[in-house]
């Protein structure tokens, strides 16, 4: 039983005792049940706080293992479609390998169709090539954002930031209400104390580029410093790149870019949407290397 519980019920225990025995008076009596009923009534409050506030965080816990898993899966699903990718071309190879030898039986007579399925082979080979190295990069962008996940998951469990995969981009997304004020691009102490966290990890991937992105929710900015929710965003944006910088990150490795509420990830039609939206987010750029060569690539010129 509840120790509120309990002192309730001996309270009423002890009034109803006293009121038998004629100890006290008809005033102290009601004065004693008034105050058994406030604390009652205080403790059910509290308790339905704190029903509200366990089924609130249980709910935050759940959207972010579910964008957790979102992201490791397409993660997955992209590695998965370029080895089966790399499958179907190797066995292509094969085939190719096997026919051009039955062709080299009869080259006089097959030399036309042993030229074509020669270069047919080298092209096949080179697809190859470019699909092994499609693979690997896969392979580390998986890697990479099992990596980011490890290394922030306290602050992901804390509910600080979220490290997601949207439109193939590994993205680490953070509330602008827990960064600045409304309006405003001044850090608060908090968000200072989570952008540290993120530049000492981040810094520790040195072959890595990233862009800080400002976004705003739909609700219109005027102001004598902004005129529009896309200079905050911008503004914002700026200010996290040179926290960033101070807290150790190179500034070659950061570039800011604001989208204001053009790029939302919620409808903003509740409160609750709107906050989603209102966020900064650090994208990892891709590598150079990881990108299709361009040597067949060809430009028209008059």
């Amino acid at each position: 039983m509840p120790v509120a519980h309990l002192k309730k019920t001996r309270l009423a225990m002890i009034v109803t005792s006293l009121a038998a025995v004629g100890c006290v008076t008809t005033g102290t009596f009601d004065k004693k049940v008034a105050e058994l009923q406030q604390v009652t009534a205080e403790h059910d409050k509290t308790a339905a706080e704190r029903e509200k506030n366990l089924r609130v965080q249980n709910a935050d816990l759940q959207k972010r293992n579910t964008d957790l898993d979102a992201g490791l899966k397409a993660a997955r699903a992209d590695r998965n479609r370029i080895q089966a990718s790399l499958d179907d071309t190797t066995a292509l190879v094969g085939e190719l390998k096997t026919r051009l030898e039955k062709v080299g039986q009869n080259v006089d007579k097959l030399s036309s169709e042993k030229g074509q399925l020669a270069r047919t082979l080298d092209d096949a080979k080179a697809r190859l090539e470019e699909l092994r190295k499609q693979k690997l990069a896969a392979d580390a962008r998986a890697a990479t954002f099992h990596q980011l996940v490890e290394k922030l998951r306290s602050m992901i469990d804390a509910g600080q930031l979220k490290v997601v995969v949207r439109d193939g981009r590994m993205i680490i997304a953070l509330e602008s209400d827990v960064l600045f004020d409304s309006g405003k691009t001044s850090i608060k102490p908090a968000g200072q104390t989570a952008l540290a966290k993120v530049a000492q990890v981040l810094a520790g991937i040195s072959d890595r580029k990233y862009q800080v992105a400002g976004h705003t929710d739909d609700v219109p900015i005027h102001t004598p410093r902004f005129r529009s929710n896309w200079e905050l965003a911008t503004a914002r944006a700026v200010e996290v790149v040179d926290f960033l910088i101070s807290s150790g990150m190179k500034p070659q490795q950061l570039s800011a870019a604001g989208y204001g509420e053009f790029d939302p990830v919620a409808l903003n039609d509740t409160p609750e949407n709107r906050s989603r939206n209102r966020r900064i987010e650090i994208v990892l750029e891709p590598n150079l290397a990881d990108l299709p060569a361009f040597d067949n690539v060809q430009t028209a010129s008059k």
